[in-house]
């Protein structure tokens, strides 16, 4: 599938405000799953430099910084992507300890996997919800990663939250509903819970009938054999050709698509635009 992707950011303050520098990861990812075919970004006020760099987690990003006090900051990304995976389970788990539950990586995989095994916080309502699916799942890896995308998806009620962190686990286990990062940082935590490394990933996700766009968060569970695969709580799937990542990390805070602080006593309005649309093969 190939989409076009056009993306608009703009801050602004009641007061001007120096501009601490930004970090960007704004550029879609390009590997096995999706191809880059064009980007461009464009910012107001210019930046005074801009540094571009590959983050712990392989992710394209850029720093930003500014001179001067401003009293609005725009940026805008356009983007085509190509997208390649059309069936989300064509793998095969290539190590039998990691197809039953809990998963039982081989030891040279952990060093490179422990972060995406150790839990933020030890819920015990998190353990258990997960521990439920498990049972029910009879133990299956990938049968509870489909559930547990399912559940959360058939049992929580979505909401969009342009602005805030992401919620602990806990919360949105106990609120029963969320913007789809909340979503998203239940499905990494229930994962570590029965041993199946997990990260965070923030993007796109496109759809025939939507009106329109925000950003999209979504979960990937690492399978040996299979490598990092998606699952999306929010939409209660595997994921394929619909989603463009944009970036990836422990945590949400980790693949934030834009990150920065400004020095100044004024009050900051956000105003974000997201369009997708499917181009011809």
């Amino acid at each position: 599938m190939r989409l076009a992707i056009e993306h608009r950011t703009e801050y602004r303050y009641s007061r001007a405000v120096f501009l601490e520098p930004l970090t960007l990861r704004l550029r879609p990812r390009c590997d096995i799953t999706q191809s880059l075919h064009s980007y461009n970004i464009v910012m107001d006020p210019k930046p005074s430099g801009i540094g571009q760099c590959v983050d712990l987690d392989g992710n394209s990003s850029h720093t930003v910084w500014f001179d001067g006090l401003h009293e609005r900051l725009h940026i805008s990304v356009s983007a085509t992507v190509q997208t390649h995976r059309h069936d989300p389970f064509d793998f095969l788990i290539t190590d039998a300890a990691a197809s039953i539950l809990p998963v039982v990586y081989a030891q040279r995989l952990r060093p490179a996997l422990n972060q995406y095994l150790e839990r933020s916080q030890t819920d015990a309502s998190v353990s258990a919800f997960a521990a439920t699916i498990q049972t029910e799942t009879d133990g299956g890896t990938v049968r509870f990663l489909t559930v547990l995308a399912e559940r959360i998806r058939a049992s929580f009620q979505y909401s969009v939250r342009e602005q805030g962190d992401a919620w602990a686990p806990r919360e949105t286990l106990e609120r029963k509903f969320g913007a789809c990062r909340d979503f998203a940082m239940l499905y990494v935590d229930a994962c570590r819970c029965v041993g199946i490394a997990a990260r965070f990933v923030s993007g796109y996700c496109y759809a025939e009938a939507a009106s329109e766009y925000h950003l999209h968060a979504w979960a990937e569970a690492y399978l040996p054999g299979a490598g990092w695969r998606g699952f999306d709580p929010s939409e209660g799937l595997a994921v394929a050709e619909r989603h463009v990542a944009l970036a990836t990390g422990r945590n949400a805070e980790d693949a934030s698509p834009l990150f920065g602080l400004f020095r100044g006593d004024a009050t900051p309005a956000l105003t974000t635009l997201v369009s997708i649309n499917k181009l011809p093969d």
